[in-house]
């Protein structure tokens, strides 16, 4: 409770507002009947006129008014305190997923995260809503419906102490049997906004391979988890509302069969049996409300409890260690001490071992070595996308653990080998480098990186309006806007994995020109499966089965290094064929 307070305290004022004009509406329920009563027994008794029942009518209509007002006011600030209540969940869990490290987005699916963040948190918000127009509203009118009808009639009260106690053990009952159930369809959801989010992201790899069949299959199976879980869920729902009718209707009966000797032996008026049969209605209709209430309630605790593990998973990587976290990268200077690491901890095999490397500030290194050598994760560990199991990597002589995430990713550029742009025009896309780089900054990167010469080619320039993903630029073109986009951070440290593959040889010579022109004090890391690539590199790593297997140059690694030299001779049988 504590935790959701946070989200109900902004927004106290709607949340006591809206209560209250319910239970506005509920007084005027209750006394509805009374008066109703009045005019039913004037007019069986022969006596109802004009004079004698203007001003009970007047009243009805002044209480109806009063019921609407109560009930629009109940309606409006509910519907303001959930909506608010939602928006700012979703934002404070949107904002703890952007916190999160590789290691914590492995541990929930893309679809699921996406279903927590939207379908649960609408769940939240219909059930507060819900709450706040039933949660006073409900008991208040089984309440004041019990007191006036003891009040009215107590010898014909009886009735509820059959028909209550039936009623609470059907709601018990129903929500032991909803609540697992309502839990499953949640999962369900997950499991096809996975398969939905896979299929798009990947729709061309599915086309290529003539899959849309498969996929068609997948997701028919995926939906139906679905349907089956949803239906399962609603035969509770479908099985409780006609039994509570069922009830309803039966005390109803009772309540005739009882009351109608009454009226005729005991002298009980006929306004006062309507009047009863009235709050047998609202009493037994409140009951079914917080059935209802606790249905809802039953799917916002498997949804809260979906969304409280997103807020409440341990970020594996966060400032709080940091001993220098105002300190910014300002050589490039980069070091592995004895660094191993492994992507699964209860594994025994490591993907980098022992790995010991010093890297001068403003020299270019090329990383190469076979596919799934480590590559990749020895460079992610300088930018702390993951944290090593043993060791230190250090940048500057400093732990990257002692900078702030922040600072240390600052001075960090990245061009991943899966290149990403986001919908949006080119130039937005370039200036998540620097967002205040001036047009002719982001034209001079853009020509540093061979991308000027075809985004002039379009219509639109600059502002021509990119796909999700990048869709309508073609390979070479995304990484080229890529590099651009990094050469606009300026980093002291620049990392380039396997970056240029998909241009030609010519442009990538253009662009490693570039490189020592523009970044001449940057530390620049060339990640490559071509050697032209990296031979021009000040140094050169070669990686085997994540530990590194010799170091220099060109020249020295082709006299002294198998690994080298079996990759080199291999190309050049490829080149020279």
């Amino acid at each position: 409770m504590k935790r959701w307070f946070k989200y109900v305290k902004p927004y106290l004022p709607y949340f006591i507002l809206g209560p209250l004009c319910m239970i506005i509406e509920v007084v005027g329920e209750i006394f509805f009947p009374r008066l109703l009563a009045v005019v039913i027994n004037r007019g069986n008794a022969g006596t109802l006129t004009v004079e004698n029942s203007l001003g009970v009518c007047l009243l009805m209509v002044l209480l109806a008014l009063v019921m609407m007002a109560g009930g629009v006011g109940g309606a409006y600030f509910g519907a303001k305190a959930s909506v608010n209540f939602a928006a700012d969940l979703r934002q404070d869990a949107y904002k703890k997923i952007q916190s999160y490290s590789f290691a914590n987005i492995d541990k929930f699916s893309t679809g699921s995260l996406v279903a927590r963040i939207t379908n649960d948190v609408t769940q939240l918000q219909n059930f507060v809503n819900m709450l706040l127009r039933m949660a006073l509203r409900s008991p208040g009118m089984m309440i004041g419906g019990l007191v006036m009808a003891i009040s009215l009639r107590p010898s014909l009260s009886v009735v509820f102490t059959v028909s209550i106690p039936v009623m609470l053990i059907t709601i018990g009952c129903t929500i032991a049997v909803g609540f697992p159930r309502f839990q499953k369809q949640q999962q369900k959801i997950d499991g096809l906004n996975s398969t939905i989010q896979e299929n798009i992201t990947n729709i061309r790899v599915v086309k290529s391979f003539v899959r849309e069949e498969k996929e068609i299959h997948k997701f028919h199976q995926a939906n139906g988890d679905l349907k089956d879980a949803g239906m399962s869920a609603m035969k509770v729902m479908i099985f409780m509302h006609p039994i509570v009718t069922l009830f309803m209707n039966i005390t109803i009966v009772a309540v005739v069969l009882v009351g109608t000797p009454m009226v005729l032996d005991t002298g009980m008026e006929v306004g006062d049996l309507s009047a009863f049969i009235s709050y047998v209605n609202q009493i037994l209709f409140s009951l079914m409300m917080v059935t209802m209430l606790l249905m809802f309630s039953s799917r916002a605790l498997a949804s809260g409890r979906r969304i409280g593990e997103v807020l409440d998973e341990k970020l594996d990587l966060s400032d709080e260690t940091a001993a220098q976290p105002d300190r910014r990268v300002t050589e490039g200077r980069i070091e592995f001490k004895n660094v191993s690491f492994r992507y699964y901890k209860t594994s025994e095999e490591r993907v980098l071992s022992n790995i010991d490397l010093t890297i001068q500030p403003g020299s270019t290194v090329g990383i190469i070595g076979s596919t799934g050598c480590g590559k990749t994760t020895l460079v992610s560990l300088i930018p702390r996308l993951y944290d090593p199991d043993e060791g230190q990597v250090l940048v500057d002589g400093v732990d990257v653990r002692d900078y702030s995430l922040h600072n240390l990713r600052e001075g960090v550029g990245m061009v991943l080998q899966k290149n990403v742009l986001f919908s949006g025009s080119i130039a937005d896309n370039l200036r998540w480098g620097d967002p205040d780089a001036t047009d002719e900054e982001v034209r001079r990167m853009a020509e540093f990186a061979q991308a000027d010469k075809f985004v002039s080619s379009f219509s639109q320039g600059y502002d021509t309006p990119l796909e999700q993903g990048g869709t309508n630029v073609s390979g070479g073109q995304k990484q080229r806007l890529c590099i651009a986009r990094a050469l606009l951070k300026k980093p002291k440290i620049l990392i380039l994995d396997d970056s240029t593959s998909a241009v030609d040889t010519a442009t990538e010579a253009q662009i490693r020109r570039a490189f020592r022109e523009e970044l001449s004090d940057s530390t620049k890391i060339i990640i490559a499966q071509r050697i032209n690539s990296v031979k021009e590199a000040d140094c050169i790593i070669v990686m085997d089965e994540g530990v590194i297997s010799g170091i220099g140059t060109h020249e020295q690694l082709l006299a002294d290094n198998t690994e080298y030299q079996e990759i080199y001779y291999s190309q050049m049988d490829k080149e020279g064929a």
